[in-house]
């Protein structure tokens, strides 16, 4: 019986390499935004509230990375009568709110990025193109 498993963390130079690409983004956009990086226990790793980007997005920036990071899915993508369900069963700290991505590295999730200040469309195409910088490094250029 094995009573340990090993694990891939994410650095803070992987938190700052997604988030950084996620800036670039947001910029290209000329969205502001506010953008959460976490790891596989939802801790957060590194964060940037962009000039402009609305201060209520923090939050739910935060809670979009954490969703993804606990959930290792997109967030967005629950039916309308469960996410009330699963906000309320976890206080809110999960969000089925578009912009939440996770992190996998070599087929573990090892954290999640969520992005929040724009329309719930653009929130997600940045999440994406940081995931996709983070994926060039970390996977070979592949999607997880």
């Amino acid at each position: 019986m094995t009573l340990v498993r090993p694990t891939l963390k994410l650095t803070h130079r992987g938190a700052m390499l997604v988030l950084n690409a996620g800036i670039e983004a947001a910029q290209a956009m000329g969205v502001p935004q506010c953008i959460a990086i976490v790891d596989e226990g939802c801790n957060l790793l590194s964060f940037i509230r962009m000039d402009g980007s609305r201060v209520l997005s923090i939050e739910s920036a935060t809670r979009k990375a954490m969703t993804a990071a606990t959930t290792g899915q997109p967030t967005g993508g629950i039916a309308a009568d469960k996410a009330l369900l699963l906000a309320e069963a976890t206080s809110g700290r999960m969000t089925n709110l578009l912009g939440g991505l996770p992190l996998i590295a070599n087929g573990h999730i090892v954290g999640g990025i969520g992005v929040g200040s724009g329309t719930g469309e653009q929130d997600l195409q940045i999440a994406e193109v940081a995931v996709d910088a983070f994926n060039r490094h970390t996977n070979g250029g592949t999607p997880a």
